[in-house]
């Protein structure tokens, strides 16, 4: 484990910060590393479309089929 410090935070963030730890009977370094695990842990929008970039679609519907189908559905 490591040590993060975090300078300039707002008052107001510091005490809904606080308020949450106690709702959840955590300290509030135990609530902050939590919500930055789960913060870390989901991918960046870059992230996301890199995936979706990798992804295989040559099974999937045509450009065409898709506009087909849309046309199809506003009539």
């Amino acid at each position: 484990m490591t040590t993060l410090y975090v300078r300039d935070v707002p008052v107001e963030v510091m005490a809904t910060l606080k308020k949450r730890a106690a709702a959840e009977g955590k300290s509030l370094s135990a609530y902050v590393a939590a919500e930055l695990g789960r913060s870390a842990s989901r991918p960046t929008n870059t992230e996301i479309v890199e995936r979706l970039r990798r992804l295989d679609r040559s099974e999937g519907p045509t450009s065409a089929d898709i506009l087909d189908a849309l046309a199809q559905s506003r009539r």
